[in-house]
C-alpha cells in the first residue's frame, strides 16, 4: 500500500469495504473474504497468496459419485469371485476388454462355461483381448518390465477364449489399441482396472461402478469399450 500510495480509505473504497476493515488487515492481520482479497490484490498488483498465505487452502473435495460402489487399492485385493459373481448376475450384456487377464481362467476354470450359460440365457457377450503381434501390446510389456511376457499371456488368453468363437451370443475379438483400463461389465455394473505406467495390472486400482440414471463415468467407460470394439478383429471359429 505504501509503495502504491494507497490509504486505508482509498483501498476500502476500491474494494467496497469499511476503512476500518482495511486497517485491521494491516495492523491486526485479519483475513478478508476470498472475493474481497482477490479484489484488493488486483488493485495492489500483488499475488493474493503473497498477501494472505492462509487463503492457500485446498478447496473442499467433491461429493463422492453416486456411481461409485467401491474403490480398491489394487486388483490383487479382490478375490476372483468378485469378477465371476458379477458376470454371473448379468442378464443382458457382458463386455470384457483386456490384454490378457489370464488370472480369471487360472483361478476359475469354469469361466467359459459361465459365459456360455449367460449367452444361452440371452446375454450378449463381447470379449476383446490383446493382439500379441501388435506394437502397443509389445510396448506395454516393456513399460511393465515384463518384456515378452505380456505377449505370451495374450496368446494364452486367446487359447482360453478361442473355443467360445462361434458360440451363439458370444463374440471374441483381438485388438491392438492402447489399453488405458481393463473393463469388466455386467449390465449396469462395471469393474474398471485402471492402468499405471510401469506397474502390472494386478497392482493397479479398481473402480466398481454402478450406472447412474444420468450416465456419467460408467457411460464414459462403456463408450470407450465400444470405440475399441469397432477397431477389433473377430476371432474365427476353428473347424
Amino acid at each position: 500500500m505504501a509503495a502504491g500510495g494507497w490509504t486505508y480509505a482509498a483501498l476500502a473504497q476500491q474494494v467496497q469495504v469499511d476503512p476500518k476493515s482495511v486497517e485491521r488487515w494491516v495492523n491486526l492481520g485479519r483475513i478478508p473474504r476470498r472475493a474481497t482479497a482477490l479484489q484488493a490484490a488486483k488493485a495492489l498488483g500483488e499475488d493474493v497468496h503473497a498477501l494472505w498465505p492462509a487463503l492457500r487452502q485446498a478447496r473442499p473435495a467433491r461429493a463422492i459419485s453416486p456411481e461409485l460402489v467401491a474403490l480398491y487399492e489394487q486388483r490383487a485385493d479382490l478375490p476372483v469371485s468378485t469378477f465371476t459373481d458379477l458376470l454371473a448376475q448379468a442378464r443382458e450384456r457382458i463386455d470384457i476388454l483386456v490384454y490378457a487377464a489370464v488370472f480369471l481362467h487360472e483361478a476359475y476354470p469354469r469361466l467359459n462355461e459361465l459365459l456360455t450359460e449367460r449367452a444361452a440365457e440371452g446375454c450378449t457377450v463381447r470379449i476383446a483381448i490383446g493382439d500379441a503381434a501388435s506394437e502397443t501390446v509389445q510396448a506395454r510389456g516393456q513399460e511393465e518390465r515384463f518384456g515378452h511376457g505380456i505377449e505370451s499371456r495374450c496368446r494364452l488368453a486367446l487359447m482360453h477364449y478361442k473355443p467360445l468363437a462361434g458360440t451363439p451370443g458370444i463374440d471374441v475379438r483381438t485388438h491392438g489399441t492402447t489399453l488405458y483400463n481393463s473393463l469388466y461389465r455386467a449390465d449396469d455394473q462395471q469393474l474398471v482396472n485402471t492402468h499405471v505406467w510401469g506397474v502390472n495390472a494386478y497392482a493397479a486400482p479398481v473402480w466398481h461402478l454402478r450406472r447412474h440414471e444420468t450416465g456419467g463415468m460408467f457411460d464414459t467407460y462403456a463408450s470407450s469399450f465400444d470405440a475399441v470394439w469397432t477397431t477389433a478383429t473377430p476371432v474365427r471359429e476353428e473347424r
